[in-house]
């Protein structure tokens, strides 16, 4: 009997992973995925290659976003999965977003040269592979430059806030990312829950307003969130009747989070999985 291996999010050079569609997809088939979402930040363009790579090396390949949002000044993500990709809806409301970054990405710029850093947005840009400018591109080219040890290090010093290249974020709101995905036919699961800065009385009046404007999943497990929140996080789902998701928010070969493809625990039992919507 196959063992069926879930990783229902992960990034590739379209946003801000190290590896290309081809390349995450190969890399998945040999740590033996049976079925991965390819998540790029407010961005689908590497679906169409991955979906050639995958239907060669028979993965199963589930379109997905992640999506950036604003809740009560907290930037929360939000992944569609099995969505449409060529819903015109949803590609609009990206287009806005990936402008927005632009934007964004100047005002870093600009901010880091008052303290003295140089051609920030033009290093920046250099690793941007794709179409989607992150604060992860100014923070690989910071640490080119040596101004930190590692890329969390590079991101504790110069792009959280009150740091010398923070830029407040201006996203999407709660309900225009859910309707993006739900009018592409997705379905909508909050990203590393546990990852936000929120008191657990913040994050939990958060789930109730999501499952009220019909929000759908939870992800249960993430690499980019401590595994000791998982019992917390099914508790949750039960509760509120959302299923629950896993993925390792794998980057690439420079992934911060530590976390290979295939590499996370095994979904609980007694939580519903997102996979039965599809299967």
């Amino acid at each position: 009997m196959i063992t069926m291996i879930y990783d229902l999010h992960t990034h590739s050079t379209e946003s801000d992973g190290t590896l290309s569609p081809s390349q995450l997809i190969e890399h998945a088939v040999h740590q033996g995925v049976n079925t991965l979402a390819l998540t790029d930040h407010d961005c689908t363009a590497g679906l169409a290659e991955a979906q050639i790579t995958a239907q060669n090396l028979g993965l199963n390949l589930i379109n997905g976003v992640e999506i950036s949002v604003t809740w009560h000044e907290h930037t929360i993500h939000v992944l569609g999965l099995n969505i449409d990709r060529k819903n015109s809806q949803l590609q609009t409301g990206l287009s806005a977003l990936r402008s927005y970054r632009n934007e964004r990405g100047h005002k870093i710029s600009d901010h880091l040269e008052q303290s003295g850093i140089i051609g920030a947005l033009e290093g920046a840009l250099r690793y941007t592979q794709g179409n989607t400018l992150s604060r992860t591109h100014f923070a690989r080219f910071l640490l080119e430059q040596g101004y930190g040890k590692s890329i969390q290090d590079i991101f504790n010093h110069y792009l959280v806030r009150g740091k010398p290249g923070y830029v407040s974020d201006h996203w999407a709101s709660l309900e225009q990312a859910l309707t993006w995905i739900h009018e592409a036919g997705g379905v909508s699961v909050v990203a590393h829950p546990a990852r936000y800065k929120l008191t657990r009385p913040q994050l939990i009046q958060f789930l109730e307003e999501f499952k009220g404007q019909g929000g759908m999943g939870l992800e249960v497990i993430s690499g980019s969130q401590p595994l000791d929140s998982t019992d917390f996080l099914v508790t949750m789902a039960n509760q509120l009747k959302l299923l629950g998701s896993c993925g390792s928010d794998y980057h690439g070969v420079q992934n911060t989070k530590k976390i290979d493809l295939g590499r996370i625990p095994p979904f609980p039992k007694n939580c519903q999985p997102v996979w039965e919507l599809w299967h």
